[in-house]
């Protein structure tokens, strides 16, 4: 039986593989590979991952993952990004004095 870890660790595994993980693709191959217990409608009624997977993957990934609100997307932390939700981009020259 699949456990809540071993998908959070499928996630992991996918985001390290491919850079990024969109929430979108995400839930849809968790549901796929692993079974609907393991995904839920919110209640906007669109598809989400379960709780407790998203607890583990937090777990996991804590100081190294951050989650792009506005895309909907985990990627690896970068220099720039501060807490688990970065800020916009466009917003990041302001406080490092570069438009890079």
């Amino acid at each position: 039986m699949t456990s809540a870890t071993q998908v959070a660790q499928w996630m992991l595994d996918e985001l390290q593989r491919e850079k990024y993980l969109d929430q979108d693709v995400a839930v849809a191959e968790i549901e796929r590979r692993f079974g609907g217990e393991f995904v839920y409608v919110n209640q906007s009624g669109g598809q989400s991952i379960n709780r407790e997977v998203l607890g583990v993957f937090r777990k996991l990934t804590e100081n190294t993952v951050v989650w792009v609100r506005a895309e909907k997307t985990w990627r690896f932390r970068e220099a720039y990004d501060l807490g688990r939700h970065p800020k916009p981009a466009i917003g990041r020259h302001l406080k490092t004095g570069h438009r890079g």
